[in-house]
């Protein structure tokens, strides 16, 4: 008689994001507020070493990474081979369509790093430019000109990236309406594949800030400021970007998948020091002091490291959806919430969204609760709702 076997069906793999933080840098803009340090190359080896242990430490059998984003700090400021390791390291999990983003500046990566990164399978650049005056770029502390930015992104195209980003920033000190034109419109003549736009925002205790405060520095006003955004959005929309959440404009199909699966609520995993997850409706964060975080790994000690600072309800699981949704320019899709939880948001915020919708900061168009142009200028009012 012939054996019968029974093939067991392999649980599928859940779709997740990793986001790996590298915290070096060169020297520290004038305006960061971010986990980063400059002057610590002594602390390179032994930081990638604890962040391999960590994942090693950490089961992710049963994910699949569909997003790798690796920011910091600036990441390209390491030699290429500890990204080669980390990636590595991850390689079982990565899908193979996978979106794949580091971050690098000017005047830290050259043609061998490009190189390296393009052999190891990462497929999106995110270049730090902020500003194509170099006059602007000294203001805020950056490490490079425009020339240097101009030769990584074209060595970028020769080497075979066919999806960058660029970074760019308005509301800088002595910056005006005309330079702003003069930067976005460079960078269009470029044509990256996506731009974000992010108007700066003083963090207390930055350089920046103390010579805002101590009046060495002025930054242009409210109105100017509102002013820029609004002109670089219609120049970008106009020249084939589309605006999809408050601060990025992406060409068709080049939407940061990585970005727009955290507005969309979905989980990622963080590695490194300051590092944050999402996961099973908890957030969690790495502590951000660079030697702990070592100390702790070499001890074997890796819950040490560990920061909880939420572990949502079902109604701040539905805030937060909320939140988050209303980043992006298309809005909350009624049907999405309603297919994630089962209620109307119409019925569950009737209150919250009757308020806003007679403050003229969001309209419901079909399927769709989405911020108006007031409240693209007033977001933060709106997002208050729902915290």
């Amino acid at each position: 008689m012939k054996k019968q076997t029974i093939t067991l069906n392999e649980e599928p793999k859940k779709d997740i994001g990793i986001y790996i933080h590298i915290p070096f840098c060169m020297h520290k803009c004038y305006y960061c507020d971010f986990v980063s340090f400059a002057g610590k190359e002594e602390k390179v080896e032994d930081y990638i070493n604890s962040l391999i242990k960590e994942i090693e430490n950490t089961n992710l059998s049963k994910y699949k990474a569909q997003t790798v984003y690796i920011g910091g700090g600036t990441p390209s400021v390491i030699n290429s081979k500890y990204i080669a390791k980390i990636l590595e390291k991850l390689k079982s999990i990565i899908s193979p369509s996978s979106e794949i983003t580091i971050e690098v500046n000017p005047g830290t990566v050259d043609k061998e790093k490009l190189e390296e990164y393009k052999k190891i399978g990462i497929n999106r650049l995110s270049i730090g430019l902020q500003s194509t005056n170099d006059e602007l770029l000294k203001e805020i502390g950056r490490i490079h000109n425009y020339q240097e930015f101009l030769d990584v992104y074209n060595l970028a195209r020769k080497i075979g990236f066919k999806n960058i980003n660029v970074d760019l920033m308005l509301g800088l000190p002595k910056q005006s309406l005309k330079m702003l034109e003069e930067t976005v419109s460079k960078i269009i003549e470029l044509n990256p594949e996506h731009i974000s736009v992010y108007s700066l925002i003083l963090e207390e205790k930055t350089v920046l800030w103390e010579m805002v405060e101590n009046k060495k520095l002025k930054l242009p006003s409210e109105n100017l400021e509102r002013k820029m955004y609004w002109e670089v959005k219609g120049m970008l929309e106009q020249n084939g970007y589309k605006h999809y959440e408050i601060s990025n404009f992406a060409k068709e199909g080049y939407k940061s998948r990585h970005n727009s699966d955290c507005w969309e609520q979905k989980e990622y995993i963080g590695f490194g020091t300051a590092a944050h997850s999402y996961l099973n409706s908890k957030r969690t964060s790495n502590t951000t002091d660079l030697g702990e975080y070592i100390d702790n790994i070499n001890n074997g000690e890796f819950e040490k490291n560990v920061i909880i600072h939420e572990i949502q309800t079902k109604e701040d699981t539905k805030k937060e959806y909320m939140l988050l949704g209303l980043r992006k320019i298309d809005g909350v899709s009624i049907s999405k919430y309603k297919n994630k939880f089962v209620e109307n948001p119409i019925e569950e915020y009737h209150m919250e969204l009757d308020k806003l919708v007679k403050e003229k900061l969001i309209e419901i168009d079909g399927d769709n609760i989405k911020l108006t142009n007031r409240g693209l200028d007033l977001a933060n009012i709106v997002w208050e709702e729902f915290i």
